[in-house]
């Protein structure tokens, strides 16, 4: 038995429930506007796991999906399917949770972190990444979308699995296989717009308004008439993630385009609900935002009149390192490109590049100041790669392709070692040479067409020809983008390897790498001789990003050297630095 409503405010006059083949009408609930039910709320006899069912409005053919579907077995234009969450077999081993503060992520994409693509052979690589030291592992959006395989940031079933990872089951079983290894699961959802193929919303109702406007179309309706079912519709399913498939913490994507003009801002109340479930559970939970506007609103506490997220991620780091090691000064990089260096200082230093400073790039003057004093660091994420900052470049070339493993060694260090949240990038510790390209399987041939052509055309103005830009919805592409698991095992890769290992391993054992008092870390550099130390406690990681051999100073005489990747040496309160060489060492 099961008890069916639905939210269709839309409907004018009927609403038939269509269940395992039979025909069931739907009456108006009399105590909550919009709502459709049974009868007095009566069950429908049904199939806990397995009954399949979808709805009619009024007198249009189409059987549409459910909303709240927790399973789309035929993918976001089949029906829906029951799924009895507290049939799934836990293993007994108790979590507790996994902390954000003091923890490093790792962000995957279930379909290429392995050749399978699946939740189960991504879970036989989770020893990988314990032996590397991560603690959170962050999963890239897996709501279901159109075709096979994709980055998934166009799902339109915010509750369901998509069926060709695994779905529900398989996400529960990789939940399991992590918590089982001491690592959290942070999800990626998407709740800034949805689709465009196979979104259904709009037949049901007002979940989407005019009255703003968003790089995907109309936005996600947050503050017009309807948004309290489309704000509970959101919230519901962001604890349903916590709550049936037990993950740790949710990765909200693009904030910035959650336009919200009441009062209660929708990631406010977000963020209450979330913080009640945590207490209901005794877990840890929480909210990391995606967000370019630099507003340190977004992770103060709501009691200090903030939106209460626990951190954001910080693209001003990615950028100053990027530009840093690359020497690249487009499009947005020109801003953190004239003195590479000094943006590394002021981003480790201050929180933002970019606090209320002139942005080239905007043509204007953008962010506000991060308050060093009361907000702790490690609710910035810090990063050197990222599914974003690789896949949308034109040929989707990760930093390995350019940089040598010397500059990707000095960049991991700054990040590993820095104030920050460290986050990786699935493959980045091995310093793999698969690209991560952008990639779709769109069945609308129309659609397929137009975001191929989207696609040739946004880098046609800066230089690239159609042809050198990889077809979206080829299968190379995809394929291509996976990763090869035999570089870890080779030259030069094992080395990078093993450095990674050895500067998450530092982390976890001095306290000093995971203070969060941003006030307290201090950063000497030279531009022209391509040298930075950051400075944390007694410890100081210096790099050299030139190609010469640079004498750093230490600021305190040398004690003893912790790691080293390339190069050096100590002479009393200064350090000798070979060319594109990192090390951390202790003061005494």
């Amino acid at each position: 038995m099961h008890r069916f409503t639905l939210w269709a405010p839309a409907a004018e006059h009927s609403v038939t429930l269509v269940l395992d083949g039979g025909e069931h009408p739907l009456h108006r609930d009399p105590d909550r506007p919009g709502w459709w039910r049974a009868d007095d709320g009566a069950a429908v006899p049904a199939d806990p796991v397995r009954s399949r069912y979808g709805y009619r409005l009024d007198d249009d053919p189409l059987l549409l999906p459910d909303p709240r579907s927790a399973r789309q077995p035929e993918g976001p234009d089949g029906p829906s399917q029951l799924v009895d969450h507290a049939a799934f077999r836990w293993s007994d081993t108790p979590w507790h949770g996994r902390a954000l503060p003091g923890s490093v992520l790792y962000e995957l994409h279930v379909g290429t972190f392995t050749p399978e693509g699946t939740f189960d052979a991504a879970a036989a690589r989770l020893d990988h990444l314990v032996e590397l030291g991560v603690d959170l592992v962050e999963l890239m959006p897996v709501s279901p979308f159109p075709g096979a395989h994709g980055w998934g940031y166009d799902g339109v079933s915010l509750w369901a699995v998509h069926e060709p990872y695994g779905g529900p089951e398989g996400l529960k079983r990789f939940v399991d296989a992590a918590h089982r290894r001491g690592l959290g699961v942070v999800l990626d959802v998407v709740h800034n717009h949805l689709g465009p193929s196979g979104n259904y919303l709009p037949r049901f109702g007002p979940y989407f308004t005019d009255r703003h406007q968003t790089p995907w179309g109309s936005a996600v309706n947050l503050d017009a008439p309807g948004s309290d079912e489309v704000r509970a519709y959101l919230v519901e399913s962001a604890l349903a993630w916590l709550r049936d498939y037990r993950i740790d913490g949710l990765r909200l994507d693009a904030v910035h385009a959650l336009i919200d003009t009441r009062a209660l801002h929708f990631l406010e109340q977000l963020s209450a609900a979330v913080d009640a479930l945590a207490a209901a559970t005794g877990r840890p939970l929480f909210l990391i935002g995606e967000s370019d506007l630099n507003d340190p609103r977004l992770i103060t506490p709501r009691e200090a009149g903030g939106l209460g997220l626990a951190a954001q991620w910080s693209d001003d780091l990615h950028h100053t390192l990027h530009a840093a090691l690359t020497g690249e000064s487009g499009g947005y990089y020109a801003d953190f490109a004239a003195r590479p260096l000094a943006g590394l200082a002021r981003t480790l230093t201050r929180g933002w590049f970019h606090d209320g400073t002139w942005s080239s790039f905007r043509g204007r003057t953008h962010g506000r100041p991060f308050d060093r004093l009361r907000t702790p660091a490690h609710r910035l994420l810090g990063y050197l790669q990222t599914h974003d900052q690789i896949g949308n470049r034109a040929l989707g070339d990760r930093l390995s392709a350019t940089v040598e493993p010397g500059l990707l060694a000095a960049g991991a260090a700054l990040v590993l070692t820095g104030p920050f949240t460290p986050m990786l990038f699935m493959g980045e510790e091995w310093g793999a040479r698969t690209p991560w390209q952008y990639f779709t399987d769109h069945q609308d041939p129309d659609l397929a067409e137009a975001v191929r052509n989207g696609r040739r055309r946004e880098f046609a103005g800066h230089g690239w020809t159609p042809e050198q830009v990889p077809d979206p919805q080829a299968a190379a592409t995809f394929l291509g983008s996976k990763l090869d698991w035999s570089e870890p095992d080779r030259k030069p890769h094992a080395e990078l390897l093993g450095w990674y290992r050895t500067l998450l391993a530092l982390r976890r054992a001095h306290p000093e790498f995971t203070d969060a008092e941003l006030s307290a870390v201090r950063v000497d550099f030279d531009e022209d001789a391509r040298w930075l130390v950051l400075h944390r406690g007694p410890f100081r990681t210096a790099v050299n990003l030139g190609a010469e051999q640079r004498t750093v100073p230490l600021g305190a005489p040398f004690a003893d050297a912790l790691a080293g990747y390339g190069r050096y040496r100590a002479e009393g309160s200064e350090l000798v630095l070979g060319p594109h060489t990192a090390a951390v060492v202790r003061t005494g």
